[in-house]
């Protein structure tokens, strides 16, 4: 038993390996700068973009592209390969840019680290929208900082130069852009980690929309002080910041922010929540709608409740009867007579929306499948709701005389058997002897 758990153990590991190192190198965007001093004595910063190559290996591994700025990430106790599992190099956009500490200068305390160090970050993104990585890298150095404004004396780094670097913190959202029903429940994902124990941390939540900004939680590791709530301290402490709202309302939609500090060092992720409420559709008519011929009857769609504002209402008609059909049966016939009302403000702040047409009964469109359709960004597919028009002749003159006739007959009919049987009852009361 003991031989087929070890077995298992080694396929395991096997497997863990080749999944995490499945991607030996990633093509980035080495964004660069130029800090300067324009003619009027202002700082400007001219951004220069430069082929970059992301490589995961050894100190002193030949690059993969020679041709291009090598970051050489080796002997990292934190992998950033962890955080992309199971994504091709395909679906990943990579960013790198260098970083300033503002003049601030600390032994990052790792064994074997200097005194100095240059710092870059390196931001992996899915093409998909699905998750944002950034990594602080490490370079250390022998060589003093310039002094608080280290931007002004960034050191020249060549087109083929290899970068030896490692991995120093890490932070990572699955949930850069999230969409909300109103009342539902939400956690905010955000997760870090540090390349050493006990580091020293601090960790925020603010939200901000439209100019306005508010801490939400904040803790720091040092003092063990925590302020607001939404963040499990348990959990955070396994680095896993993420903010949890229990109950979404509209006042919930804007940005929030997951910030994580380790002097010298400060990163954020943004994760935006947009409000969806789809709509609820009602129409004015039941399933089935019977008219004379010539008659008028207003018909309305009714779009309620959503959120945001934008909303379509289509009208269109067709022949139930060949819409079945898979080959050669014919678009359904857009409405052009529809009006739209004003939106209505709801008191919860959605939205509400009517579509409607006055419906002049032709026998031709008897049969009918009448069918309105609403499209709001929160459906995958629009709503739908239909009825069928029924229309019916109109009773003639000559029918409606004839009628009247039958009717004015029966009744003088009816009045004259009354008025016989009551004569003869008091005649046979008057004959009885006493």
């Amino acid at each position: 038993m003991s031989l087929i758990l070890k077995i298992y153990s080694y396929l395991y590991l096997y497997a863990a390996v080749q999944c995490v190192h499945q991607v030996s190198w990633l093509p980035c965007q080495f964004i660069d700068e130029h800090v300067f001093l324009n003619n009027e004595g202002h700082t400007e910063t001219q951004l220069i973009h430069r082929e970059a190559m992301l490589q995961f290996g050894q100190k002193g591994d030949t690059p993969v592209n020679p041709h291009a700025i090598t970051f050489l990430i080796a002997g990292s106790k934190l992998d950033l390969r962890r955080y992309i599992e199971g994504v091709e190099a395909e679906q990943l956009e990579c960013e790198l840019r260098r970083y300033s500490t503002e003049g601030i200068h600390v032994r990052w305390p790792v064994l074997g680290a200097q005194e100095y160090n240059h710092w870059f970050s390196c931001t992996l993104r899915h093409a998909k929208g699905l998750f944002t990585v950034t990594g602080f890298l490490r370079r250390p150095s022998d060589q003093s900082p310039p002094g608080q404004q280290d931007y002004r004396k960034w050191p020249a780094i060549e087109d083929r130069e290899i970068l030896t670097t490692t991995v120093a913190l890490v932070i990572k959202t699955q949930s850069p852009s999230v969409r909300a029903g109103l009342g539902s429940q939400q956690k905010l994902h955000c997760q870090f980690a540090v390349d050493h124990k006990g580091p020293n941390v601090t960790v925020e939540w603010h939200w901000q929309h439209r100019g306005e900004r508010t801490r939400l939680f904040s803790h720091t590791s040092r003092t063990g002080q925590t302020q607001g709530s939404g963040v499990g301290l348990k959990s955070l402490a396994g680095g896993d910041a993420s903010y949890s709202l229990p109950f979404t309302k509209m006042s919930s939609e804007g940005t929030y922010v997951c910030s994580v500090s380790v002097i010298p060092l400060f990163v954020s992720l943004d994760i935006s929540l947009h409000i969806e409420e789809p709509p609820r559709v009602s129409l004015n008519v039941g399933p089935t709608l019977s008219l004379q011929e010539g008659g008028e009857q207003k018909v309305a769609c009714e779009a309620e409740s959503y959120y945001p504002l934008d909303v379509e209402i289509v009208w269109h008609v067709q022949d139930p009867a060949v819409s079945g059909q898979r080959v050669g049966a014919p678009l359904p016939k857009v409405l052009q007579n529809v009006l739209l009302s004003s939106h209505k403000h709801n008191q919860d702040k959605t939205y509400s929306l009517t579509a409607f047409f006055y419906l002049q009964a032709s026998l031709r469109d008897s049969g009918k499948q009448f069918t309105c359709s609403v499209s709001h960004q929160s459906l995958r597919v629009p709503i739908k709701k239909s009825f069928i028009l029924t229309v019916e002749e109109p009773i003639s003159w000559m029918f409606n005389l004839t009628v009247g006739t039958i009717v004015v007959t029966l009744v003088g009919v009816l009045y004259v058997l009354l008025r016989y049987l009551h004569s003869a009852k008091k005649q046979s009361v008057q004959k009885k002897p006493y």
